[in-house]
């Protein structure tokens, strides 16, 4: 198999991309601004609610071959981790507004040449539930933006009831082996538990020499026992959280980080976020694990420093493995300026943290 090589130019940015980037940020910011006024108090704009916060550690699989010996996985060792499992809205649904999921894991004690503005030891990846991000481009991306607009200021219950008729059609798109639509996952995905989702990096990266996109699969026996739980939306609104919580108490959740190269500029492109590149050409294979033991999962000086303090952001990144494509360019702006307004807006100083030993037990 051919793996194609990380060049400068192979991205492509799009006419009036800037503008696309600008528009996207005001409206992302009206957003957070219409939350503030209503709940009080500012929150991230995209998986603002948390269900775990935990740490653990990743270990580089020894004896990789040379495509997948990259950049932070270019040598066997063992990292310290801190990852944030969340909802996916800029706000705090009750949970029978079922969400798709996100999974942020920042890798500490990563040596190398980081981003520009980057000046912590560390590696971020920010992943989600599904394989692709449906705006496509940074034009789809301010497009999405602004349709996501319009829900916010909606009440709870309309969210409730698009979300039931958004799982239904999803429901029948799996029955005919279609699939569950990536648009419709937003406020229609399965009652299912956080710890037995996939997630993924849905853009692609700078891999070292080439280029991937990066998932998240869980593996431990105890975690797959979840593939049937179903959570009772009328039982508790925060029963994804409580799921969590209570998995976490008494059992170690595994995650093996796999890489899927990029093999084929056509059917795998770099600028379009809405395609799904076909595992049957490049699968995800495993590069690292995850281990996140038993613990407490919800400790109140936890949460408020992973939630208030702490921030999870691509531009958190080695230069090898730079995020690519139109919406990944647009997110190392986007993250930046929502985390400084919601900062500012709390009075919390923001915090690129360093070490794993600035978080709170």
């Amino acid at each position: 198999m051919t793996y194609l090589q990380y060049s400068p130019d192979i991205e492509t940015r799009e006419p009036g991309e800037q503008e696309s980037i600008d528009g996207i940020i005001q409206g992302m910011t009206q957003e957070s601004q219409t939350v503030e006024k209503r709940d009080g108090h500012a929150v991230r704009a995209s998986h603002a609610k948390s269900t775990a916060c935990v740490i653990g550690k990743l270990i580089v699989a020894p004896g990789l071959p040379p495509e997948l010996a990259q950049g932070l996985f270019a040598e066997p060792g063992t990292f310290d981790v801190a990852v944030r499992f969340a909802q996916g809205p800029g706000e705090k649904l009750g949970d029978r507004v079922s969400t798709h999921r996100g999974m942020s894991i920042k890798v500490f004690g990563v040596e190398g040449a980081k981003l520009p503005g980057h000046d912590a030891p560390t590696q971020d990846f920010v992943l989600a539930s599904g394989t692709t991000f449906p705006a496509g481009t940074a034009a789809g991306f301010l497009s999405q933006a602004k349709k996501i607009g319009l829900t916010v200021p909606m009440p709870e219950g309309v969210k409730s009831a698009a979300a039931s008729v958004a799982r239904n059609i999803n429901k029948v798109l799996n029955a005919v082996g279609a699939g569950p639509s990536p648009t419709l996952d937003f406020y229609g995905h399965p009652f299912s538990h956080p710890l037995i989702e996939e997630y993924f990096s849905q853009c692609p990266l700078r891999f070292g020499d080439h280029v991937a996109k990066i998932g998240a699969f869980p593996v431990a026996a105890e975690q797959q026992a979840l593939a049937d739980w179903q959570l009772n939306p009328h039982q508790d609104e925060d029963g994804f959280r409580q799921a969590t919580v209570d998995y976490f108490a008494g059992n170690d959740a595994v995650f093996e980080l796999r890489a899927q190269l990029w093999t084929d500029g056509e059917t795998q492109p770099i600028e379009d976020t809405s395609v799904d590149w076909p595992t049957s050409e490049s699968p995800y294979r495993t590069v690292a694990t995850i281990r996140l033991p038993r613990q407490s999962a919800y400790g109140p000086d936890r949460v408020r420093y992973f939630d208030e303090v702490m921030t999870f952001r691509p531009a958190h990144s080695l230069e090898v493995h730079r995020p690519l494509g139109g919406v990944m360019r647009a997110r190392l702006q986007v993250y930046q300026a929502l985390g400084d307004f919601r900062h500012r807006e709390n009075g919390i100083a923001a915090a690129n943290t360093a070490t794993i030993q600035d978080i709170p037990a």
